[in-house]
């Protein structure tokens, strides 16, 4: 169970994906009432935090998605033997701890995009908010990226934040040192150092 969490920060997963994991991975069954159990013991452990899935322009809570996070990366990179050090995952982790210790309430959001494909036909697409971070008034929405030098993956994390209706603070957190900055949309961009040594980077 610790491996299969492990394996997935970052990822909305629910008990029903991990059983099906069991079962076709490792050819065990495991019913979701018991996967359920096993994951309140390990966050009453305080082994693991779970972000819910909270859907931004409906401003709800939405299914049983959720994305689980280690308190302890050690811990986590350890169970793994070193292996799976996927580097924006685990920036992604270690920034949802420090939103934790700084007192914000964190979701994972989502953001609904409608668009037309050839035929005329609606299509909907949901693309991912990192984090929703909340504490009192304040609101911030947050990417978290390793590495955004080509324009694709530019393009992919600034769609999520495009298609936010409301004008609470859009951050994007990257691989570095560099202090933060303004693009032409008005998104903040800073180096990951910076985020984690300053205690009110977020408020720039």
């Amino acid at each position: 169970m610790v491996d299969v969490l492990a394996s997935a920060i970052g990822a909305f997963t629910n008990p029903a994906k991990i059983s099906n994991t069991f079962a076709s991975e490792r050819q065990m069954s495991y019913t979701n009432k018991t996967i359920s159990r096993h994951i309140d013991y390990l966050e009453e452990a305080f082994l693991i935090s779970k972000a819910n899935r909270y859907d931004i322009k409906g401003r709800k809570y939405i299914g049983a998605n959720l994305k689980y996070y280690f308190t302890d990366l050690g811990l986590r990179n350890a169970r793994l033997n070193f292996r799976q050090q996927e580097p924006t995952h685990i920036m992604e982790n270690i920034v949802y701890n420090e939103l934790l210790i700084r007192g914000y309430h964190v979701d994972a959001g989502v953001v609904d995009v409608y668009s037309k494909n050839r035929e005329g036909k609606s299509i909907r697409r949901q693309l991912e908010v990192d984090f929703v971070a909340n504490q009192g008034s304040q609101r911030y929405y947050i990417q978290v990226v390793y590495d955004m030098t080509a324009e694709e993956k530019q393009t992919q994390e600034f769609n999520s934040l495009r298609n936010i209706p409301d004008s609470f603070k859009k951050i994007v957190i990257v691989n570095g040192t560099g202090k933060p900055w303004r693009n032409e949309e008005g998104f903040v961009i800073m180096g990951m150092k910076y985020f984690l040594l300053n205690s009110d980077s977020l408020e720039f």
